[in-house]
């Protein structure tokens, strides 16, 4: 008889991850098994071989697979639990598949048909040398800092070609799925038998692909989201992480996660090259580069001779620029005449979804808000209801105030889609096509990215959704409604996703030989983000964001742990805060700042209060410590958030 510990993945007992159960036959360390925990049947992960016990043990109920996990992948599970102080079966549930546990009846592989034209190319310069100091640099992790259009996905390709000739599989990482069709079109024509993961598809689907990756003897591309690192493949040469400035490579539930970081410990684990691809790379990480010389690889022109935008800003403050509409400009829609009279593509920008937000009495200043959270309810004319973004309550439109009965309700505020709805009736003769969160999933990026891409949607209008590494070769305008929306959030992060989202939008132009342009509407028109985002100038926000977070210590300069209470009442929300608050100052190092209590940005949400304790130390260490005075109720955590929003 053998006798190994169990990890299931599910929490059985607090401060207790694995349990000793016993089998007649040796088994493999990482090797998936089922097993009677109580009264039920759950899946668990060997974590190794164990001593015979003094008590007596359950035995194993059946092997899953007979292949195990590759220890690369079990170090980067074991890792997670640890430095995100999570417990072990939270981050098996984010690792493994639903479902193990089912036989799957054989799913026909579906083909990818490529939606856009076979691009052959031939690396220029840069391209070459940036694929060489990548191969030969011996740290293993590189940030790869190109221009928009500057042909990184050729790198990528080259790249993976290297390592797939060395017997050894690849990973890329992309940030939205809608990234993933473009990424896709582009390896499929030089890869065949791809493996593809994301969330859209069915539990079956993704088992079978997790199960494909497990038994694959061959060298293999995957290309998902951030759940694409936890395809067990066997011998991993390179992770590359497209867009890896974005915000969604950090998973919001537990365990809260940096795809970056995993990534770089899985690697080191392979001893595999790591890349981070991005054009508005996060300061963060460019610091860290710069200060631990890892190499900074640059492609500081366009892969191919481009014609460079013509570049036009708009005073929002001055009401002359705004004779023809209230918010799209003079300038903005004298453009848009002319573009759609020679039947050209153009894309407008605006980073906030629905058609109004707020909704307000003019004779006695009442305002619709959401009764669970208490914030400003969004209008929603396509529905003609009022939505709350938080919780999701919905309303019916007023037609009369509910205090004073006046029927002088008015909806002010810009959303996507009113600036459909305004569009619409500018140009009635247009296709139209609407990109953010609430898009229907047949209507999203994925699914219409081939008339994206032929340019048969003549008008997009989007939030973020449309602003992140899209290649468009027919778009010649981008609009931007408001440049400078979300600086004023109170957010040590808001002036970099600001020059982020600036900076990638103006470069959905710009990449191609045919003239375009870009007008962007700004209150602020001389903030030094918003001229650096127009300009897609780096190396000027990089020195601007580097000083803002020095003096305010914030990462790169420290650590941060969020510390959020909740509770159903405003007075126990406020009482258990100031508790641990005066606990903390008690009980860590002098070096540990605690800023707060204070309301959390969002104070109330779905019926429940939220306060925040907010703390900084240069040591991560010091951080961790604090995570084991924090109560296991009615507190959460989140070390190195992104935001503390």
């Amino acid at each position: 008889m053998h006798y190994y510990e169990v990890a299931p993945q599910q929490i059985v007992r607090a401060n207790k991850s694995s349990f000793t159960y016993s089998h007649t036959s040796a088994l493999q360390t990482g090797q998936l098994v089922r097993i009677e925990v109580g009264t039920k049947q759950l899946t668990g992960i060997v974590l190794g071989a164990s001593s015979k016990p003094e008590y007596v043990v359950k035995p194993i109920t059946n092997i899953l697979h007979d292949e195990a996990l590759p220890q690369p992948l079990l170090k980067l599970i074991e890792w997670l639990s640890q430095y995100y102080a999570s417990a072990l079966p939270l981050v098996l549930q984010a690792a493994l598949p639903h479902g193990l546990e089912k036989k799957r009846r054989a799913v026909q592989k579906q083909t990818h048909k490529s939606r856009r034209k076979r691009t052959s190319f031939v690396l220029n310069k840069d391209q070459a040398a940036a694929v060489e100091s990548i191969i030969t640099d011996v740290s293993g992790t590189s940030l790869l800092h190109g221009v928009t259009g500057s042909g990184k996905t050729a790198v990528y390709i080259e790249l993976a070609k290297r390592v797939m000739k060395e017997g050894k599989s690849c990973i890329v990482l992309v940030p939205e799925i809608a990234l993933t069709s473009q990424l896709i079109d582009e390896f499929s024509q030089h890869f065949e038998d791809i493996l593809l993961t994301h969330s859209k598809q069915t539990e079956a689907m993704r088992h079978t692909t997790w199960l494909e990756a497990l038994q694959s003897m061959k060298p293999r591309i995957a290309i998902g989201p951030r759940s694409a690192l936890f395809l067990p493949l066997q011998n991993v040469g390179l992770i590359i992480i497209d867009e890896a400035h974005e915000p969604s490579y950090k998973q919001e539930q537990t365990p809260r996660y940096s795809a970056l970081r995993a990534a770089h410990t899985l690697a080191s684990a392979h001893k595999a090259k790591l890349v981070l691809g991005s054009a508005t790379p996060l300061v963060a990480d460019y610091y860290t580069a710069v200060h631990m010389s890892r190499p900074i690889v640059s492609l500081p022109t366009p892969a191919v001779p481009t014609h460079p935008p013509s570049v036009r800003l708009v005073d929002m403050t001055k009401r002359s620029h705004f004779r023809r509409h209230r918010f799209l400009s003079d300038d903005l829609l004298t453009q848009l005449d002319a573009d759609f009279e020679a039947g050209k593509q153009v894309l407008i920008f605006h980073n906030r979804r629905g058609s109004a937000s707020v909704t307000l009495c003019e004779n006695c200043g009442w305002q619709a808000g959401c009764p669970r959270c208490y914030i400003p309810l969004t209008l929603h004319t396509d529905s003609h209801r009022l939505q709350c973004h938080i919780c999701g309550y919905k309303a019916s439109v007023p037609t009369s105030c509910p205090e004073c009965h006046h029927v002088d309700i008015v909806h002010r505020g810009i959303g996507t889609k009113l600036i459909e709805s305004e569009l619409s009736k500018l140009y009635p003769n247009i296709s139209i096509a609407r990109f953010d969160g609430d898009t229907s999933p047949e209507n999203s990026v994925e699914n219409r990215y081939k008339e994206l891409y032929e340019g048969t949607i003549q008008c997009i209008i989007g939030t973020q959704v449309i602003a992140k590494g899209l290649d468009l070769p027919k778009l010649h305008t981008v609009g931007v409604v408001q440049a400078d929306a979300s600086l004023s959030l109170p957010d040590f992060s808001s002036p970099e996703r600001t020059f982020q989202l600036l900076a990638q939008v103006v470069g959905r132009v710009g990449r191609a030989a045919h003239e375009t342009n870009v007008i962007v509407q700004s209150y602020q028109p001389t903030h030094p983000i918003v001229q650096a985002g127009m300009k897609q100038d780096y190396e000027t926000f990089y020195h601007i964001a580097l000083e803002q977070l020095r003096r305010g210590k914030f990462p790169p300069y420290s650590y941060l742990l969020k510390l959020t209470c909740v509770y159903k009442t405003e007075k126990a929300a406020i009482a258990n805060a100031r508790k641990l608050a005066g606990e903390l100052k008690r009980l860590l190092p002098a070096d540990v700042e605690i800023l707060g209590p204070t309301p959390a940005f969002y104070e109330r949400v779905r019926d429940t209060y939220r306060w925040q304790l907010v703390l900084k130390s240069p040591k991560r260490a010091h951080l961790e410590q604090a995570i084991q005075h924090v109560p296991s109720q009615g507190w959460q955590f989140e070390l190195d958030p992104l935001s503390l929003l």
